[in-house]
């Protein structure tokens, strides 16, 4: 199959994973790698042997066709219509913007120019994901009735080197980490009918004790703790939380209840980990992953799956509607707490299509 060119804008902490994963995919060329900081570019190219480049020097390129957006949140809608205009694919960073409107008009771009948009997290399509998708397909549990997701931390400036985008307009756990939650649970369990939530604020400062910014204070402009309930289409009713202000705790990431049984899902944040099933009354019983992607890190699999989807002309996995359909559950818990009602989420995206089992490494088909 030919390969595809693929170009990379923001080389900060997440685009190593990217480059690293890249090397398990054959169908992907990394072309060059850009930066509004030249010399972040630069340090990232002599890291894994890629041309650096100026951004508008990437989307001149005709050999590159998707351009991964790896900016800042604020910037992932900006830099995804200037992918766009350039006749690009673009794969973004989650999460797709910081608002559904800007996000709407991003897909609506795409779509007149008949471009693809694809979104992180990729994770669901990791080994373990994939097969408790299947589980819960064949009826492990029975049918989907309840189930809880949790992310909760001190907060990423004890371990960030620049913490302060986190806790500004784009930032907050929820649009931080909620999309590797909700798209597991999107993949598990369909799209989500309607949200409430109750978010907080207990601090306005934070004090950052990762280097090198040690001793420095910190604004903090959005929610720090989000909880709410997610009711299903199918049904199911699942409640959330995702938090920089808890200490530690003992909560799974996810678990599921059904009528036949209970689930408990890996973390969502990694492609692996270990599943357990039980029966009512029963004892947990690890199971065994059937699917591939679960031993490391594939953090650019999302762009591999796009890829082979443009060769073959199917669709792509974790596409701009599925992760605009999390963005608009994410962006409801806070509409929720501030009206103090329900709110209906209108986008119905499809579940992406479960990766077959046995596949060969780097085969996505």
């Amino acid at each position: 199959m030919e390969r595809v060119g693929i170009g990379i804008i923001g080389c900060g902490n997440i685009s190593a994973a990217y480059l690293k994963a890249a090397a398990g995919f054959p169908i992907l060329a990394i072309r060059g790698l850009a930066d509004i900081a030249p010399a972040a570019a630069e340090a990232r190219a002599t890291e894994f042997g890629v041309p650096a480049v100026t951004v508008d020097a990437l989307l001149a390129d005709p050999s590159v066709e998707i351009v991964v957006n790896l900016t800042i949140p604020k910037a992932h809608v900006e830099v995804g219509h200037r992918c766009l205009a350039a006749g690009k694919h673009v794969h973004s960073e989650k999460p797709l913007g910081i608002a559904i409107r800007e996000a709407r008009e991003l897909l609506a771009h795409a779509a007149q120019r008949g471009l693809r948009v694809g979104c992180a997290p990729d994770t669901f399509l990791g080994g373990a994901h994939q097969t408790c998708r299947k589980l819960v397909d064949e009826g492990a549990i029975g049918t989907p009735v309840a189930g809880t997701a949790f992310f909760m931390c001190p907060g990423h400036e004890r371990w960030h080197p620049n913490p302060g985008f986190y806790y500004l307009a784009g930032g907050g756990p929820m649009l931080d980490m909620g999309p590797y939650y909700i798209t597991d649970l999107v993949n598990l369990l369909g799209p989500v009918a309607r949200v409430s939530g109750i978010v907080s604020r207990p601090r306005s400062e934070r004090l950052v004790t990762s280097e090198p910014l040690k001793g420095t204070m910190i604004p903090v402009e959005v929610p720090t703790h989000v909880a709410g309930t997610m009711e299903f289409v199918s049904g199911a009713v699942v409640t959330i939380v995702t938090s920089f202000d808890v200490p530690k705790h003992r909560h799974a990431p996810i678990e599921l209840y059904g009528t036949a049984g209970s689930m408990l899902v890996p973390d969502p944040n990694r492609f692996g980990g270990t599943i357990e099933l039980a029966e009512p009354g029963g004892e947990w019983r690890a199971i065994e992953t059937e699917h591939a992607y679960a031993d490391g890190n594939y953090r650019i699999i999302g762009v591999a799956d796009m890829a082979h989807a443009l060769r073959s002309g199917r669709a792509h996995r974790a596409s701009g509607e599925l992760a605009f359909h999390v963005l608009e559950v994410m962006e409801a818990f806070q509409r929720s707490s501030e009206t103090g009602s329900h709110i209906a989420i209108e986008s119905r995206p499809a579940r992406p299509a479960m990766l077959p089992t046995g596949l060969a490494a780097g085969a996505l088909d």
